[in-house]
């Protein structure tokens, strides 16, 4: 059982973060934390001018609020919007926190059999990682 878990959260059409939470409570010792991140990639230099003043806090603030609600249902939870590379970023910040567990969605494109951030949790990580599909 692990006493701090982190979920990353994608948001795509069709993610459920159902699954992983379900797992994470299954692998949760008495009173363990769970924390869910989400891992904003940064907007292309040339699109940055074309956006409205302040769209990425109010980005930031509505995943933020999303996170919050998801976790609702869980004993202890932590909620954490970081940029950047995916697969670095959680890597980062499961060291950061002391995260024994990382459960990961293994998106895939057709042509692999886990996605390339699943991949790179995989092979980093100084934790668990437990890659649902």
């Amino acid at each position: 059982m692990y006493a701090r878990i982190l979920v990353p959260v994608a948001y795509e059409p069709g993610y459920d973060i159902g699954r992983e939470l379900q797992i994470a409570r299954a692998l949760s010792a008495h009173g363990a934390l769970v924390m869910l991140v989400h891992v904003m990639e940064k907007a292309p230099f040339y699109a940055i001018d074309y956006m409205p003043a302040g769209w990425q806090e109010e980005l930031r603030e509505a995943i933020r609020a999303d996170l919050a609600k998801q976790a609702a249902g869980l004993t202890q939870a932590g909620v954490a919007v970081l940029e950047g590379d995916p697969g670095r970023e959680i890597l980062d910040f499961a060291q950061a926190e002391a995260a024994d567990c990382i459960v990961l969605a293994a998106h895939r494109s057709d042509s692999t059999l886990v996605g390339s951030t699943a991949t790179r949790v995989a092979r980093h990580a100084t934790c668990a990682v437990h890659l649902v599909r």
